[in-house]
């Protein structure tokens, strides 16, 4: 019988510690995931101070690069050389950016007969797109606590 108690006391006691290490790990995860964090988005080499710049931050894969369908956006007035912008409050994951310069502030980034963009423009990770648009993945910045990043615009 106490052998029995033993046993049963052992057992208690161990599912306790596991319920117990798998609420903490729960606990930890919702944290992280209820942490906001913030993005500064530097964008170099800008020509010159006519329109605006433009911060397109995508958080869903499925709808990278499609205009209206930004996470957040923001359109500050351009300054040749650099501007920044501060996305503030973000969940912890993955984004990516697309920036272009607006000089003629009409709000879309204007593309010629081969949907070639006529107006600067610029991606997270700074990469440069060969004969598309780059994917979300190539251009995506894992964000788990404050960032800056710095994209150099290309014309």
């Amino acid at each position: 019988m106490k052998s029995m108690i033993l046993l049963l006391s052992f057992l208690l006691s161990w599912f306790s510690l596991e319920n117990h290490s798998k609420k903490t790990t729960r606990v930890k995860q919702h944290q992280l995931q209820a942490q906001k964090f913030d993005l500064r988005v530097t964008v170099t080499a800008i020509s010159n101070a006519k329109g605006l710049i433009e911060f397109a931050l995508y958080k869903n894969p499925e709808v990278f690069t499609q205009a209206g369908k930004t996470h957040r956006l923001a359109r500050v007035n351009a300054q040749k050389g650099e501007v920044s912008f501060v996305f503030a409050d973000l969940e912890a994951g993955k984004y990516s950016i697309v920036v272009y310069h607006d000089e003629n502030q009409n709000k879309i980034c204007d593309k010629n007969f081969f949907a070639i963009p006529t107006e600067a423009y610029a991606f997270s990770n700074n990469v440069r797109p060969k004969l598309t648009v780059p994917s979300f993945d190539d251009c995506a910045i894992n964000l788990q606590q404050n960032k800056s990043i710095s994209i150099k615009m290309v014309y």
